[in-house]
């Protein structure tokens, strides 16, 4: 080929070249073109596809949402409505009411007047009955000539001697009613507590008698011109009868810790032999002082004993002089022990307070430690006694009531009047001497005698019973019940005596009639 042919192919492939690379560049821009028209139209479908959704939605929302309007519409109105119905109902219910209300207040009213018109017609009667009534006794103070004053006078006493008949039987009759309840309850509680307790039976002490080996010992005990004897007495405060009773001396003496000191003093002097002043006094002042840490000693065991806190140790030390205390026989600190128990178990029984019952029942012969040196009763005693050292009122009150010296005032007034005389009347307690027995027996007797009507008396069971016999004549079947109790407070107010004196009055009626 020659260069020209060369050069025209490559001209005719050059400029085809340029024309297919326009022809390309043509078709590129024409295929852009069409592809953004499609994304475009694809775009608007998608759009118009989200807007007919959106409008659906839209639409659904509302419809829910006007249904749900429509139904809180619908139950507003049904509330209404019942609301509306329910005060309809009130308004009909005040309705019948506020008429049922009139018609009362008619029906009132119109009682009213009947009954002012009554009470016109019974003021007419009333006056018609007066002048009756005045027209008859008239007639009949003419007919029985005698006036109203004094007919007013026999009917007067003939009615008060019926009353007082049948008062005293009714008296009679709820007091034996009264009488068998109390008794029975306050058997069983009594019953119980002497159950629970128990104490060994005391026997009479009335003085220390100290025995004698011989009557040697006893000249010795006396000394030379009575010196020994001088300086005993002297030391102790005591009284030695020496020539009443053979190979004994006796100690006589108010005052229990005294007494005491003087028996130990003695014992030791015989034991010992050496009897002489110097050692008397060496004695005397060694004894005193072991008594007073014994009395210290038996106070505080018998606080712990009875489970009283808080008590002060003056009120200790008096306690335990109580141990050489004694009252018919019967050891005084040991009968405040026993009262404090039954105190207690009965306080319980009964629901009150135990401990302060415990209290009482041990405070209550406080007194008895200072009666030989005061003036006063032990019950006023014993409360002062407690008073100055800051104790309870009602505690204080019902130790000074214990025998009924002032009112009680409280239930615990009378429960240690019980207990008192439930630990002093128990069996074993107490003894009595044959002449106090006697004496109280005639007591007994004479009191009953006191009394109108009483033809004779006699007191039985060691005097826890006393029966009178009674004219018939003059003591009616009533006025016999209320004899009883009349003789059942002197007994009360008079005497002083441990548990029940039970009184019965015998009246006896007899008919006789002879046949001719």
């Amino acid at each position: 080929m020659n260069e020209l042919t060369i050069y025209l192919i490559g001209g005719g492939g050059l400029i085809a070249g340029i024309f297919a690379g326009t022809v390309f560049q043509k078709m590129r821009k024409l295929s852009a073109v069409q592809l953004a028209a499609k994304i475009r139209e694809d775009a608007e479908k998608e759009a118009a596809h989200i807007q007919r959704e959106a409008k659906v939605t839209a639409k659904a929302e509302l419809l829910k949402m006007r249904d749900e309007v429509e139904e809180e519409l619908t139950e507003r109105r049904r509330e209404q409505f019942n609301i509306e119905k329910r005060l309809n109902q009130r308004e009909e219910n005040l309705q019948r009411k506020a008429d049922s209300i009139d018609a009362r207040i008619a029906n009132l009213e119109r009682k009213d007047r009947e009954i002012e018109a009554l009470r016109e017609r019974l003021s007419g009667r009333e006056k018609d009955l007066q002048q009756s009534i005045s027209k008859q006794i008239d007639e009949l103070e003419r007919i029985a000539l005698m006036d109203r004053e004094s007919a007013k006078e026999i009917l007067l006493e003939k009615l008060k001697n019926e009353v007082k008949n049948e008062s005293g039987i009714l008296v009679r009759d709820v007091l034996e009613e009264a009488k068998e309840k109390a008794e029975r309850e306050s058997r069983r509680i009594l019953t119980y507590a002497i159950q629970r307790y128990a104490s060994d039976c005391t026997y009479e002490r009335t003085t220390a008698t100290i025995p004698l080996p011989s009557d040697e010992v006893k000249g010795r005990i006396i000394g030379r011109e009575g010196r020994n004897i001088r300086a005993l007495e002297a030391a102790t405060g005591v009284s030695i009868l020496i020539d009443d009773t053979p190979e004994a001396v006796v100690i006589s003496c108010f005052d229990p810790i005294r007494k005491e000191t003087a028996r130990q003093l003695l014992e030791r002097l015989i034991n010992d032999g050496r009897i002489h002043p110097t050692r008397i006094e060496e004695l005397t002042k060694k004894i005193a002082k072991e008594i007073e840490e014994n009395v210290f000693s038996a106070g505080e065991s018998a606080v712990l004993e009875a489970g009283i806190p808080g008590v002060p140790p003056q009120i200790i030390k008096l306690l335990g002089r109580l141990k050489y205390r004694y009252s018919f026989s019967q050891n005084v600190l040991q009968h405040s022990l026993e009262t404090a128990y039954f105190m207690g178990m009965i306080a319980a029984e009964l629901g009150l307070d135990e401990h302060k019952a415990k209290r009482i029942g041990l405070f209550h012969d406080l007194g008895k430690a200072v009666d030989h040196e005061m003036e006063g009763s032990h019950a006023k005693l014993g409360a002062d006694i407690l008073r100055k050292h800051g104790e309870a009122e009602d505690v204080i009150h019902a130790v000074a009531a214990h025998h009924e010296e002032v009112d009680t005032t409280s239930i615990y007034d009378i429960l240690i009047n019980a207990c008192d005389t439930l630990s002093a009347s128990r069996p074993g307690a107490r003894s009595m001497t044959t002449e106090m027995y006697l004496k109280r027996l005639e007591q007994l007797e004479n009191i009953a005698h006191d009394f109108k009507g009483v033809e004779t008396c006699f007191a039985l069971q060691a005097g826890r019973e006393i029966r009178v016999v009674v004219n018939p004549e003059m003591i009616s079947e009533g006025e016999a019940q209320m004899l009883a109790k009349e003789i059942c407070e002197r007994i009360e107010k008079e005497m002083n005596y441990p548990g029940q004196i039970k009184t019965t009055i015998i009246r006896e009626t007899r008919s006789v009639e002879y046949a001719k």
